[in-house]
């Protein structure tokens, strides 16, 4: 069991869902990874909060075990994000987003996590995802996210990441975007030469699908029939598809495969509850017993 490295954002979250709503409830693209990985390996935390952070949110990530000597504390408001979803639940309206301390944010890697063997670079700016690499030695599979905005705005910084990643984790859209290709095939061959060797398209209530050089495997999405709050889904893939492969100390074909429905699964848990409250009260039975009815419903 190997730990993990993650660097990325812990927000105070306010979503409007047409199934309710939450206000300040924990979320940030960091911590729907940490507490999903968690599930399954060591995880270490590097982020930034402002002097409002809730002490029982700090006090909830060191009771999953996550390492949190790279979160600092810094003077002004933790980053908030506001959003709303209509019955579509694949896509978020953007209502609000407070940077506040992420604004200035510049990670710094302490020694202890520097050896790391798994690292996941959340969605921040690629020059910040360089610094992270500039500061770890050799890991043994480095995966990281993107969107949109550092596609557009910052294309040749994103390029330069890219280089250095095994595997990029985006949705569809950000495929598209990203190779200028509509046909996820050609666009993933694309990608690839850009430098990642693996690419997971997260395609939300549809699934998943890995594309390697010389294979795809594809996953449907867990049929629910609630879905309260898709927020962090996608991070929570992340966590569970990251957390997998760290779990068992591989990346090969079948891991790979494995990962990507623990993954699959995991975000399935994340969206039946606002903010992080399922992935919490989820516990490895239920966690298996998913497993085994979304391998079933795979092979009929």
């Amino acid at each position: 069991m190997n730990s993990i490295l993650v660097v990325g954002s812990v927000a105070l979250d306010t979503v409007d869902t047409p199934f309710g709503k939450a206000r300040e409830a924990l979320g940030g693209s960091a911590t729907y990874f940490s507490l999903a990985a968690s599930f399954f390996t060591q995880v270490n935390l590097v982020a930034v909060v402002g002097t409002d952070f809730p002490a029982r949110y700090i006090r909830l990530f060191a009771s999953r075990g996550i390492g949190l000597t790279g979160m600092k504390i810094a003077e002004g408001r933790t980053f908030r994000w506001t959003g709303r979803y209509g019955f579509d639940l694949n896509q978020a309206e953007t209502l609000k987003t407070e940077l506040n301390v992420f604004r200035t944010f510049k990670p710094s890697i302490p020694k202890s996590y520097s050896s790391s063997p798994f690292v996941f670079l959340a969605n921040i700016d690629p020059d910040l995802q360089r610094e992270v690499l500039g500061q770890v030695r050799r890991p043994g599979f480095v995966a990281c996210d993107t969107m949109e905005y550092w596609i557009t705005r910052k294309r040749n910084s994103l390029l330069k990441t890219l280089r250095q990643v095994d595997a990029l984790i985006i949705n569809e859209a950000e495929v598209r975007e990203l190779s200028g290709e509509a046909n996820l095939v050609r666009a993933s061959r694309k990608i690839f030469s850009m430098g990642p060797r693996y690419l997971i398209v997260k395609r939300g209530e549809y699934g998943a699908v890995l594309f390697r050089k010389d294979s795809i495997f594809f996953v449907p999405g867990f049929p629910l029939e609630e879905v309260f709050d898709p927020t962090g889904a996608g991070d929570t893939f992340a966590g569970g598809f990251m957390g997998w492969l760290a779990k068992n100390d591989s990346t090969d074909s079948y891991t790979m495969k494995k990962a990507v429905i623990a993954g699959s699964v995991m975000a399935s848990f994340a969206v039946q509850d606002f903010s992080v409250k399922h992935i919490l009260s989820l516990t490895k039975k239920s966690f298996s017993k998913r497993i085994k009815e979304f391998i079933s419903l795979m092979m009929h």
